[in-house]
């Protein structure tokens, strides 16, 4: 249509645009705005949105990775791994959990805080021997734990019995730890184990010497975390499912004269402790690896050596 002389031609679209704002002064304005909208190509509005979502998706990439990292500082911190023993002190250590004549022939391990106990010596009379730095014991009571402490050891070992059906706790435990499992889990899974009969009780009598000048662990576990280092050599017999009534053990303590049953269940032991002599002869025999012992870390310096070492230095 061809408009009349004078009179402006309004299109349908401009129409459709301007008609609401019919009377306003910026019409041609708000006109023009919306015209140049309308008319864009759908190419353009298709790329326009394509740029929104890519924007979005790396939005979203960098708000997951900022939590993820958040989480993996927060779960290193309660899940770090333990230091290793100089190679020679652990292995040491390890052999003064059994008697003389049984270390030149036993198994020995050395934790790898990267993957677990490794075989550092292969034997060849079935007794196995390692140092503990995050036991069975840790497992036991309702407590939470909470993080993997540092100070933990103990000296321990096994026959064939115990190596075939305590070991593994040990070894599956510290292989968790070093795999980033988080502490309060692993003790659930452990107790789950337990329970649901993975962990089964030895098949014969047996035998455990934690006969070393010192330990380092907890002193009742069923009823709380709290630990203590100490100088008990002693030796314990696996005693399956039985109660310390049922045995008729005495009051457990450190240093005991009679025995008594600790960690009663599939895995509990009597334990008998040795002598007052037998006991400081097992520390006048690693003097030396005592005194290494405690220049590594101050909570296994034994009670006495502390004393002898504030002493020494008051003197001074």
């Amino acid at each position: 249509m061809v408009a009349a002389k004078g009179i402006v031609q309004i299109t349908p679209l401009q129409s459709l645009v301007c008609t609401p704002f019919i009377g306003c002064r910026h019409c041609s304005f708000v006109q023009d705005f919306f015209i140049t909208r309308l008319q864009q190509p759908i190419q353009y509005n298709i790329m326009i949105l394509r740029k929104t979502i890519r924007i979005t998706a790396l939005m979203a990439g960098m708000l997951f990775f900022l939590t993820a990292a958040a989480q993996s500082r927060q779960k290193t911190a309660s899940v770090h791994k333990i230091e290793a023993l100089p190679r020679d002190v652990e292995i040491k250590l390890a052999l003064s959990a059994l008697p003389p004549y049984l270390r030149d022939s036993a198994t020995v391990y050395v934790l790898n805080p990267d993957s677990g106990f490794e075989v550092a010596r292969k034997g060849t009379n079935g007794f196995h021997t390692f140092v503990s730095r995050n036991g069975d014991d840790a497992m036991r009571g309702s407590w939470q734990l909470k993080e993997y402490r540092d100070d933990i050891l103990y000296p321990i070992s096994f026959d064939e019995a115990g190596a075939k059906n305590i070991m593994p706790v040990f070894f599956d435990i510290a292989k968790m730890q070093a795999n980033g499992t988080n502490p309060d889990e692993l003790k659930k899974i452990i107790q789950d184990r337990y329970k649901t009969k993975y962990y089964r009780a030895p098949e014969r009598a047996g035998v455990s010497y934690m006969l070393s000048p010192i330990l380092r662990t907890y002193t009742n576990p069923d009823a709380d975390d709290n630990v203590v280092t100490a100088s008990v050599p002693h030796v314990m017999y696996y005693a399956p499912n039985v109660t310390n009534e049922e045995f008729g053990g005495g009051k457990p303590a450190p240093g005991a004269t009679y025995s008594f049953v600790i960690l009663p269940g599939p895995h509990g032991y009597s334990i008998q402790f040795l002598g007052k002599t037998e006991s400081e002869a097992v520390r006048k025999e690693n003097k030396e690896l005592l005194e290494q012992l405690c220049k590594i870390n101050k909570e296994w310096c034994l009670p006495a050596v502390v004393e002898e070492q504030t002493s020494h230095a008051h003197h001074h």
